[in-house]
């Protein structure tokens, strides 16, 4: 499998794009501002997209996506999430009011299909290709996800705080050869980190404690304008694993 990164950025500016990482060519892990990386054609190649949670740096690219590949399509495009974040996402977003209910638009053949997914359950899309909904620890339903090509398994966290259970699955993972997690916030912003459910470097130490198996570690969702800190942090906390900004534009195979 091969995992582009379109956006990692836990906000928006000159060049910086929210949430939006791209399996192979059909589909999509998030959907934020990201999405504007891909051309045309290559947008109306996707056909499954995987949220990890309602918030709108993760989601605001599939209405958009719906709205301008929808008649370029054959059949709708497949919606994964909890069954808290369908739920926000229809009555929130595509509500006719806020943006038209493309899973009833047009009638007869939406452009979209909602797909509930639980923590534990595996999407086989294809042969060697199997996505599986991990947990994770927000302030709103969250999962993160299991990305496994047989030859190797990447685990991407969402946003999240401090969780256990999230680090009880990736340590049964055998092959796992790369981690995706958040580190939002420097340290001196520990407080807002623990109220608003994400990390820190401060925090993330604490939580690679529970790492067992070797694997590249990849930090995303920083707030502009402190990356550098937040990288500078963690390059104190003396992990045994590599700890490595994720970038847009990046390719991880695996």
């Amino acid at each position: 499998m091969k995992l582009n990164i379109l956006g990692c950025s836990g906000g928006i500016g000159n060049g910086m794009h929210t949430t939006t990482f791209a399996v192979d060519e059909d589909i999509l892990i998030d959907a934020g501002t990201g999405i504007i990386n891909l051309d045309f054609e290559s947008l109306a190649r996707i056909d499954h997209i995987f949220v990890t949670h309602s918030h709108l740096d993760h989601v605001a690219g599939i209405a958009l996506l719906a709205d301008m590949t929808g008649n370029a399509r054959q059949q709708p495009i497949t919606v994964y999430g909890t069954p808290a974040t369908l739920q926000a996402l229809h009555q929130h977003l595509f509500n006719n009011l806020i943006w038209p209910d493309f899973t009833q638009i047009p009638e007869g053949q939406p452009f979209v299909k909602f797909q509930p997914i639980v923590v534990g359950e595996t999407k086989e899309l294809s042969i060697n290709r199997r996505v599986t909904a991990i947990p994770a620890n927000h302030t709103v339903p969250a999962v993160g996800y299991w990305l496994d090509s047989g030859k190797g398994s990447l685990v991407y966290s969402g946003d999240t705080g401090g969780c256990r259970e999230f680090w009880n699955i990736v340590n049964g993972i055998d092959n796992l050869r790369h981690i995706i997690i958040e580190t939002s916030f420097r340290n001196r912003e520990l407080e807002l980190a623990i109220i608003s459910m994400h990390l820190c470097p401060q925090l993330l130490e604490a939580e690679i404690r529970n790492l067992k198996h070797p694997a590249e570690i990849h930090i995303t969702h920083m707030k502009p304008g402190e990356i550098d800190v937040i990288m500078h942090e963690l390059e104190q906390i003396g992990s045994p694993n590599p700890i490595n900004l994720l970038q847009q534009g990046q390719t991880i195979c695996f």
